[in-house]
């Protein structure tokens, strides 16, 4: 066992020095100050009233590139990197409040007063806090595969934290990253057989943002727990703005009753859910997500 531990040892120094480049953005990239933090972000659209979009985690703005050109026909489109994940300033603590913040000081930014605030999975939770930090900002709010609560990896993931340390875990992190069958395995996975298949850059789109200098260390200091309690999540009902809750069908993150009781939570319409979808329904069935975002978009 010792002799094993040595090996596995200097493997891991010998791989995580060889394995040391790190990337930069994408050409082109653009750049906001979104309080304090140096925020990567996409836009669409000429014309119409704001809609911005908030990713999940292990996501960036890139992750709704089908999705946005549909809203772009009669809104400005947004799309940003939350502080700890995609192109953004790593910034911590990568946790609900300090992302919210960060999304309000986007719109402040882009000099926006209101806009329509759509959140995919954790995003959701970072949209609610933002909204009930600012209610007069969110012109209208959409939780996409995402219920805002505070119910996430929870303790298994501080406890791989823990017994996990470095060498080891920058190892693991970028056998993961750098493996292309690993990539298209999670995607597959959380996207379904209705998603185009990943190609070359379709695979580098998803891995880049974790060759970024931080991220490493980002993803391992990220919490556990993103969201809010549940009756935090409740007042959004006394908000009066449109809002709706769009879930995918074969979503497994979370229970078949979640989209339900999340639109009665929060005093949404009944839920559109999606058939076929999974849990990236944004990357899957993008005109279906779109139709939805429309509609509780003024």
């Amino acid at each position: 066992m010792v002799l094993l531990l040595v090996a596995v040892t200097v493997f891991s120094f010998a791989y995580n020095a060889a394995t040391a480049g790190r990337a930069g953005p994408p050409a082109g990239a653009r750049f906001a100050e979104a309080d304090g933090i140096r925020t990567r972000y996409r836009e669409w659209g000429a014309s119409g009233t704001p809609v911005v979009l908030v990713h999940g985690a292990f996501e960036s703005a890139d992750t709704w590139s089908r999705v946005a050109p549909l809203l772009a026909a009669r809104h400005r489109v947004y799309a940003l990197d939350l502080t700890g994940w995609g192109y953004s300033e790593r910034r911590g603590p990568f946790d609900t409040a300090h992302q919210a913040a960060q999304l309000l000081g986007f719109l402040d930014a882009m000099g926006l007063d209101r806009a329509a605030l759509v959140g995919h999975s954790s995003g959701a939770g970072v949209i609610a806090a933002a909204a009930l930090k600012a209610p007069g900002r969110a012109a209208g709010l959409v939780f996409l595969d995402g219920d805002a609560l505070d119910t996430g990896a929870g303790e298994g993931a501080d406890k791989l934290r823990f017994l996990l340390r470095d060498p080891y875990r920058t190892t693991l992190t970028r056998l993961v990253v750098r493996s292309d069958w690993a990539i298209r395995k999670i995607y597959g996975a959380q996207c379904g057989p209705s998603c185009p298949r990943l190609d070359g850059a379709g695979v580098e789109q998803w891995r880049r943002p974790f060759q970024m200098p931080g991220a490493e260390d980002a993803v391992w200091r990220m919490q556990a727990v993103v969201g809010l309690p549940a009756a935090r999540v409740a007042e959004l009902a006394r908000i009066r703005t449109p809002k709706a809750v769009v879930f995918g069908a074969e979503d497994d993150v979370f229970s078949r009753k979640a989209p339900y009781e999340t639109a009665r939570r929060i005093g949404a319409p009944p839920p559109v859910v999606v058939p076929g979808a999974r849990h990236l329904s944004l990357v899957s069935h993008p005109r279906q997500v779109a139709d939805a975002i429309l509609a509780a978009a003024p």
